[in-house]
């Protein structure tokens, strides 16, 4: 097949790149006081720490491009293992009407993913985990043509159901578990299945039962952390060996380090982000203090437009949640200000795992990839949109 040499290339480079450098990209360095590489990579730490603000956002964004880490980091063969083809969209834009009830983004990233969809005339067209049917919607218009879309929750098969009736739209939104047993019945050699940004456990399952079935794929994976298992057991029978050769192992945790890139949210949700993350380190310090033990105290996510609105209501939050008593007396100021201070220091050390983020969604991709391959498909991994547009814009397909 011609994509299997060059994916067994780039899958094999990928794997011995990222368990040589696990020990790197794995520490969480907001946890630790000392980074745990410190002195298996000496002097990196303190490049680090010595960039600028500037330097140091601009490498969050672009870890490869001039980036000052190359004299201690493989950079340029990382940067070679994600360079992949942009698979570009086979036919022109499609009226912006049609976006009508989408948002602008997700409408942008259906016209990109729908551009990749040329089912042949005799295959059905199946959306795996459709949601309203956005999807369903564009491309039963586009195609003139019926698509059934799958999708668990009852609400949004009603509300789809009535936009595509709304629209005089050939959907028709089926309420299925794609987890359950019978969801391979939707599958086989005359189906074409679609998913967009579908996530863990949900795309992989439409992997092997299309994998089984035979079914056409075009698929756009996404939050590769969100399975049942605690160890990621590789999908492919490849991708099981490499990982055994190497000695990688990657665990839930790792795999959230694949879909962690926000170069879409906006400045507001950066800042607001920036400082929740400033405060709990603030609160690490002041529970080591208050605790007389030096280590790390996970607190709970607190979901956005919720943060207290200063840093002593969010350091009261936090140690009511982990039952723990602060003193009557807390220098409040001192603690935030030494909150910002470890953030702008994390920052920098994060700059290790933004080099090996890309790499890790590469190698997953490629992963899904090879387990098609296994099942005598020709198979094509490439991107199907800009990163600023999405960053999750890596596309799986099948011919």
């Amino acid at each position: 097949m011609p994509s299997e040499p060059a994916l067994a290339s780039r899958f094999a480079a990928l794997t011995r790149l990222l368990a040589e450098g696990q020990a790197l990209w794995r520490p969480l360095p907001f946890q630790h006081r000392d980074v745990p590489w410190g002195e298996r990579v000496p002097g990196l730490a303190d490049a680090l720490q010595a960039l600028s603000d500037d330097e140091a956002w601009r490498l969050q964004d672009a870890p490869f491009e001039a980036s000052p880490l190359a004299d201690w980091l493989p950079v340029d063969a990382l940067a070679e293992a994600v360079d992949l083809p942009h698979l570009a969209a086979a036919d022109g834009a499609l009226p912006e009407a049609w976006g009508e009830g989408i948002g602008a983004r997700k409408w942008r990233q259906i016209q990109a993913f729908a551009g990749r969809v040329a089912p042949k005339r005799e295959a059905s067209l199946v959306e795996w985990c459709a949601g309203k049917g956005h999807l369903s919607r564009t491309l039963a218009r586009r195609d003139g043509r019926l698509v059934i879309g799958l999708e668990w929750q009852p609400s949004l098969c009603e509300s789809g159901q009535a936009l595509a009736e709304r629209q005089r739209q050939a959907v028709r939104l089926q309420r299925q578990d794609v987890m359950a047993e019978d969801a391979g019945d939707w599958l086989g050699p005359d189906r074409h299945a679609l998913a967009l940004h579908a996530c863990g456990d949900l795309h992989a399952r439409l992997l092997e039962l299309a994998a089984e079935r035979g079914a056409t794929v075009t698929l756009a994976p996404c939050c590769y952390h969100r399975t049942a298992a605690s160890d990621y057991r590789a999908l492919s029978a490849r991708g099981r060996a490499l990982m055994a050769e190497h000695g990688l192992t990657l665990s839930r945790e790792d795999l959230a380090m694949a879909v962690q890139e926000t170069v879409t949210a906006p400045a507001g949700v950066r800042h607001h982000r920036r400082r929740a993350n400033a405060w709990r380190l603030g609160f690490d310090r002041l529970q080591r203090e208050v605790r007389g033990r030096d280590e790390y105290l996970p607190v709970p996510s607190c979901a956005y437009g919720r943060l207290p609105d200063d840093f002593a209501g969010f350091c009261r939050w936090a140690a009511e949640r982990k039952d723990v008593t602060l003193p009557i007396d807390v220098d409040w100021a001192s603690f935030e200000a030494a909150g910002w201070w470890r953030q702008a220091e994390v920052e920098r050390l994060e700059l290790v795992r933004h080099l090996y983020r890309r790499p890790l969604e590469v190698w997953l991709a490629l992963d899904r990839a090879w387990r098609l391959v296994e099942a005598g498909r020709e198979v094509r991994l490439g991107t199907f949109c800009d990163r600023e547009l999405t960053p999750r814009n890596l596309l799986i397909e099948t011919r």
